[in-house]
């Protein structure tokens, strides 16, 4: 295509020089013909204002927006559905926000193949719905509705059946960046046996738009499960309900625990190593004074037969039912109020803004993750603090949110202490919180990878024009 140049995405070329002296900034960004505004309220960043938004319709209009930020020294950063613009740090610049809303188009869909391309600004229910019409789907869950596909891969989120089927990452087998300079790089292809190139799809997802704007991708489908059935069970009952242990396979269950953490540690690996396949193993704690809910998704041949299996490995309160919970697939809210309106797919203007919500997620669980959150847990009541637990313990990847009016100190406290008993094995991210207490955190932890993180982005973007100070280690 015209103005696409193909080089090394690892040592691009240097910006071109500065588009006429005496032609300003936002001038500059007009002339792209591009759609451009002056950014407002709703526009903002982590907290940070951007001076405009522009609305590319293509990867050629992006690489004419970056053009033009390279050549003003102009800050940018992207965006497509702004569910998830309050998390990670503020940036230390945003001059334009790249706005990927127009960009939602289903490019290329071949069923035979299980394949689909798509503009980063297609909404995760939209393509859903698309494919469906072809009886496929893309086996992600998205746990913030609205999230566009851009969002899914710059933030790395996934949902209850990555145990299963993988994550986005693993899903992608095609991307289209637009780098700091304006130079569009692809990576992959249209079929699953293609891997020449760079693999950009590894390097991009997670990175939180900081080395590249991503303007489209394509993932592998499955055709859709014949059919769904849900286990859901509790974990840890009042200790005055009379319910008998059972025994499946050698393993005794005592459900009546009010340790939870010690039934979760023979439950989950009961349920992931059995022959009955689950898709996906989800926990939901609100309250560490109260019981846990497990709930087991089965997917495919003979989904309900394999239920009722399961029901009795779970013991005998377990429901199996055609509809997942109400809390299925969804982030925690602090468990002091509702569901926070950001994390149900209505971004605020408080949220935009860095606003109240805390979230930390925690990844690579170690096997004694179930017994390591008793320490923290039991800080946690002591300082009044009351953490709500989501998440899959299969997956390895739990979110725990905390109450939006928690002091700040003890928002650090919790974290410094999660941290600890996770020790080194995993990893715990401060996805977003209040400023004042994102002020006294280390929101990514220690990264051991940071360095040649470090050399990356410098690669990528020499002058730090993208979401500068996003990520982790102020990349």
């Amino acid at each position: 295509m015209r103005g696409e140049r193909t080089p090394d995405p690892l040592n691009p070329p240097e910006p071109d020089p500065p588009a006429g002296a005496g032609r300003d900034a936002g001038g500059a960004l007009a002339a792209t013909g591009v759609a451009v505004r002056e950014a407002g309220d709703g526009d903002e960043v982590a907290g940070v204002r951007p001076r405009w938004v522009t609305l590319p319709e293509s990867a050629e209009e992006i690489a004419a927006v970056l053009r033009a930020c390279a050549a003003h020294d102009l800050a940018a950063v992207a965006t497509g559905a702004r569910t998830k613009l309050h998390w990670g740090a503020p940036p230390a610049r945003c001059d334009v926000l790249v706005d990927l809303g127009r960009m939602d188009r289903v490019l290329e869909h071949t069923p035979g193949d299980l394949v689909v391309r798509v503009q980063a600004g297609v909404t995760a229910e939209a393509l859903a719905d698309a494919l469906a019409a072809e009886n496929q789907e893309l086996a992600l869950d998205v746990p913030v509705p609205g999230t566009t596909v851009g969002g899914l891969l710059a933030t790395g989120i996934a949902g209850p059946r990555a145990f299963r089927h993988g994550t986005a990452r693993d899903l992608l087998i095609g991307i289209t960046v637009v780098l700091a300079d304006g130079t569009i790089a692809r990576s992959g292809g249209k079929v699953v046996k293609n891997v020449a190139g760079y693999d950009l799809g590894k390097l991009f997802t997670g990175s939180y738009g900081t080395l590249g704007v991503i303007a489209d991708a394509t993932f592998r489908l499955r055709p859709l499960p014949a059919a769904r059935a849900w286990v859901t069970a509790s974990v840890a009952r009042p200790v005055t309900e009379t319910v008998e242990p059972y025994v499946y396979e050698g393993r005794t269950f005592d459900t009546t625990s009010t340790d939870v953490a010690a039934a979760l540690r023979a439950m989950v690996p009961a349920i992931t190593e059995s022959p009955l396949e689950p898709s996906a193993v989800e926990v939901d704690w609100p309250g560490v004074d109260g019981p846990c809910t497990v709930a087991v998704l089965l997917e495919g041949t003979a989904a309900a037969e394999r239920a009722k299996a399961l029901s009795a490995l779970m013991g005998g309160t377990a429901e199996v039912t055609e509809e997942p919970p109400p809390w299925w697939g969804r982030l925690p809210a602090g468990p002091h109020g509702a569901e926070a309106a950001v994390l149900t797919g209505a971004a605020s203007d408080s949220a935009a803004s860095g606003g109240g919500e805390i979230l930390l997620e925690v990844r690579n669980i170690p096997s004694r993750l179930a017994g390591s959150f008793v320490g923290p847990f039991s800080a946690a009541r002591a300082a009044d603090v009351r953490p709500a637990v989501r998440g899959s313990l299969a997956a390895q990847v739990l979110h725990v949110a905390l109450p939006p009016d928690t002091e700040p100190g003890l928002v650090a406290a919790f974290t410094g202490e999660l941290r600890a008993h996770m020790e080194d094995e995993g990893r715990v991210v401060v996805l977003c919180a209040p400023r004042e207490a994102a002020r006294r955190l280390d929101r990514w932890g220690r990264v051991g990878a940071l360095p040649l993180m470090r050399r990356v982005k410098e690669r990528f973007d020499p002058g730090r024009r993208l979401s500068p100070g996003r990520f982790v280690g102020g990349i």
